[in-house]
């Protein structure tokens, strides 16, 4: 399922248009984006946690040239499941 197909049945699901369902789509995306770019994470309770996660810094190897490189550190968008969609979806 692509974004549109989602905002689509969104839309269906909540009986509001289209339009609607892609602003309320596209604003929960933002807020959530913005809120781990200032380092705060997004608890849905019942679905799970959007948060970030440090990885370190970490030596690897060019795969063309076989040569080492240093892979600096950065921060990753991570996404926990919470116990109430785990169960939903087995």
């Amino acid at each position: 399922m692509n974004k549109q197909e989602f905002i689509s049945a969104v839309s269906k699901k909540a009986g509001v248009s289209m339009a609607d369902a892609g602003r309320a789509v596209n604003a929960m995306l933002d807020v959530i984006q913005e809120e781990l770019k200032k380092g705060g994470e997004v608890v849905l309770t019942g679905f799970g946690k959007f948060e970030t996660r440090k990885r370190a810094a970490r030596n690897g190897v060019n795969p063309l040239t076989k040569q080492p490189i240093k892979i600096a550190a950065s921060k990753v968008p991570a996404f926990k499941a919470g116990k109430g969609f785990k169960d939903a979806i087995q």
